[in-house]
């Protein structure tokens, strides 16, 4: 007779994003498939699973659970731990059995995922029940973070609980070998969400399958459309049409900042623009964020797209309502959030109505409701890495492991721009998608209630507060109003903690070069051009860039040429008056700047890198007014990757002890550069070639601050390093010379990434920068 191993009774607790994403039905297969006993839930943790069966399977159950995983799962931890009497018994069979309410809360939404091949074959199938149903979904795609208001994740705890599955929908949802087993959104055209256009004054003109193509036809004839999306809405005109843009940017009032573009597929992008192998697999991701690419010569787009830029912010239809409407379109649309300026996205039918007034010519609505706006995620590639620009639909929320343990839930409000809150508890800190900029009264309300549900849906009532050391940020305020203890990070150390926390990097032998616009100083100047030394968990300013005076204080970050003209008095120039007239400046108003900067009148101190790069492009004649955040700069860079590739001209950027009381050990001088630059363009050379040695001496010069430093590690954080060719030149530079880099990979170098550094810097105790 064979021996019969003794079966094994074991209970596995995973934690991370494994609600939403079909890890049941995955587990589910997974066990049935080696035959094993048992069950698995949702809980308020994570998921549970309870295994009976011979050792060897629930090995290879186990390397399975971790190495098989759906796409859209991220599985932090997986613990083993014995079966205790209050659990379920195993029965004969392996079943998804009811989820647990009960219990600590420290499981984590799911992030939204773009229409699967599956879904979307189906949609196209005229055999198919859902054939043309804009709201098809699956185990593996759909709505997740946008209509979840509770947790677990099941369908009573999200927006689609009004809508109740009729018997065909059921059966799949109860089936384990379909597709749709357990789809929490699960729903067709005879019990699901539904769509309906309107005009602007709110008149029903049609539903359905006829909303959507009444709405193309609009679109394709110039007119602009709102369309509620999976977190709000979207304005949606023509890409082709130079008309149909520019009412866009009249009605939206936005001049200059660029529009992304929404296409049907790869080839339609492909057609006008060129798509590497990394940013195509992008695009076709679940989370299918915005990637930019470079937009080829004579491409069919409207040049109103992204007036004097070479990239295009392209996406692709990632809902099956969007699909349609680019299929019946057959062209490329703009897809810009439906809002004014810095405000938050409109959700709501009634919210829609009223505040695009006057914007939208038509409205394309459904009826599922948006538990929570989310935005578009944007990513692009430089050479070696991606590079998140704004993480939010598709990626967010974003759990990341503590290095530790921290005591109670922690509120973390981030920074005034880009805006993201993050809660942060025992090991985990998770943060919100992106929110927003803090200026307006709409997006401070977002920025509220998300921080209620964070706190509603991670850990119940917070126990303290962690903000930003600038006094006048919203952010900051909010936190002040909290009658809870507060801690205040200082911006540009929390930059260089969220890098080291993505790395899991203690605070120990780490350069942090932290660049950014502006950020407050621990010496109540502006800082923006850091070099943070780290050491036994203290950081001490090691370097900065030389500072300078900013004429106007935020006035100089909206106008270049004002910092040119700070940089040209400070360097001794004697070019300023010619160049203050070249730049438009009245004498009597050049005279003034010049008055204002002597004598340091509404004109603080600053050693900001973002407002560097902005006077660097004045004085190329690259951009004279900033008419969104980071123009000049994103010119700049767009002018030194038009260069040869080997540098011809070289600029100085000498780095120089200080004494003692300085604020800093060192700093990087750039005004000889700033006379080598002047000088060079007086000589006939191209602009593009001083962007690009101009680049290259910002990346020498970190490399000698890390030398004189004394360290092997150097991470590099901050919006500069939104900037793909500077990360790619500093980081090739300091591997070239034996240095370890540390670079953002899930997190934004910008100041999306300020909440979770806020986190580590409470866990650490690490909240300000020593002055030496």
């Amino acid at each position: 007779m064979p021996v019969t191993e003794q079966a094994t009774d074991i209970v596995l607790r995973v934690r991370g994003t494994v609600q939403g994403v079909g890890f049941r039905p995955f587990v589910h297969r997974l066990a049935t498939g080696l035959a094993l006993r048992g069950w698995v839930r949702n809980d308020r943790q994570g998921v549970l699973i309870r295994l009976v069966g011979p050792g060897e399977k629930l090995e290879t159950f186990e390397r399975a659970l971790r190495d098989d995983l759906p796409p859209a799962a991220h599985v932090l931890t997986i613990t083993e731990q014995p079966p205790e009497s209050t659990l379920p018994d195993a029965g004969p069979e392996f079943t998804i059995i009811e989820s647990d309410t009960s219990g600590p809360l420290e499981a984590t939404l799911p992030p939204d995922l773009a229409v699967c091949a599956a879904c979307r074959g189906e949609l196209n199938d005229p055999a198919d029940r859902r054939f043309r149903y804009p709201f098809i979904n699956c185990t593996q795609c759909g709505p997740r973070y946008s209509i979840i208001e509770a947790l677990p994740y099941d369908r009573p705890h999200t927006t689609m609980r009004a809508f109740r599955m009729c018997p065909a929908c059921q059966a799949e949802y109860e089936t384990p070998a379909s597709r749709r087993f357990h789809a929490q959104p699960n729903a067709c055209a005879t019990c699901g969400p539904r769509v309906h256009l309107t005009d602007a004054t709110g008149i029903r003109m049609a539903d359905d399958d006829e909303a959507i193509r009444a709405a193309a036809q609009s679109i394709a004839t110039g007119q602009i459309v709102a369309v509620k999306g999976l977190g709000g809405y979207h304005l949606l005109v023509d890409a082709t049409s130079e008309a149909a843009v520019a009412t866009l940017r009249r009605r939206k009032h936005r001049d200059e900042k660029p529009f992304a573009v929404m296409f049907a597929d790869l080839t339609a992008l492909a057609a006008v623009a060129d798509v590497s192998a990394p940013s195509a697999t992008l695009l076709a991701s679940p989370a299918a964020p915005i990637v930019l690419v470079p937009r080829r010569a004579g491409a069919a787009l409207a040049l109103g797209v992204a007036p004097g830029n070479p990239w295009i912010g392209a996406f692709l239809a990632s809902t099956p309502l969007h699909v349609l409407l680019l299929q019946a379109i057959g062209r490329p649309v703009v897809a810009t959030s439906a809002n004014l300026a810095d405000e938050p996205l409109c959700t709501s039918e009634e919210e829609a109505r009223r505040r695009l007034a006057g914007i939208a010519d038509q409205f394309l609505h459904h009826d599922r409701p948006v538990a929570h706006p989310v935005d578009d995620s944007v990513v692009r590639h430089g050479r070696t890495a991606s590079i998140m620009l704004r993480r939010a639909r598709g990626y967010a929320p974003t759990t990341l492991p503590l290095p530790g343990a921290l005591a109670g839930h922690w509120l973390c409000v981030g920074a005034q721009m880009k805006a993201t809150v993050a809660v942060a508890s025992d090991r985990r800190v998770v943060l919100s998608p992106h929110i927003g900029d803090l200026g307006g009264a709409a997006t401070a309300e977002v920025f509220r209630r998300t921080a209620a549900m964070l706190r509603d849906v991670h850990g119940g009532e917070f126990t303290a507060v962690v903000c930003d050391k600038h006094p006048d940020y919203s952010s900051t305020r909010f936190a002040q109003t909290l009658p809870l203890p507060r801690v205040a990070v200082q911006h540009h150390l929390a930059h260089v903690l969220a890098c080291l926390l993505e790395h899991q990097q203690p605070a120990d032998d780490v350069l942090g070069v932290s660049w950014d616009g502006t950020g407050y100083g621990e010496d109540g100047t502006v800082w923006g051009g850091e070099f943070l030394l780290l050491r036994r968990n203290t950081a001490l300013r090691f370097g900065r860039l030389h500072p300078f005076r900013l004429p106007g204080g935020d006035a100089a970050a909206r106008d270049p040429r004002r910092v040119a003209l700070s940089l040209l008095q400070a360097a001794g120039s004697a070019r300023y008056d010619a160049l203050a007239h070249d730049f438009g400046f009245s004498p009597d108003d050049a005279r003034v700047l010049r008055i204002m900067l002597g004598r340091g009148l509404n004109a603080p101190m600053a050693s900001s890198a973002g407002r560097l790069f902005d006077a660097v492009g004045a004085l190329l004649g690259l951009g004279h007014r900033n008419h969104f955040e980071g123009q000049t700069p994103l010119a700049v860079e767009a002018a030194a990757m038009a260069a040869p590739v080997v540098p011809s001209t070289l600029l100085p950027l000498p780095l120089q002890r200080l004494p003692a009381c300085s604020g800093a050990v060192c700093e990087l001088d750039w005004r000889l550069l700033i006379d080598a630059l002047l000088a060079q363009s007086a000589r006939g050379v191209e602009r593009v070639v001083l962007a690009q040695a101009f680049h290259h001496a910002l990346a020498s010069g970190i490399v000698a601050m890390a030398r004189e430093a004394g360290v092997r590690t150097v991470a590099l954080s901050g919006g500069c390093f939104q900037n793909a060719l500077l990360l790619d030149l500093a980081t090739a530079a300091l591997h070239a010379n034996g240095f370890t880099v540390l670079t953002h990979r899930e997190l934004p170098p910008n100041d999306g990434n300020i909440a979770a550094g806020q986190a580590l810097g409470a866990l650490w105790n690490l909240t300000s920068v020593a002055l030496p």
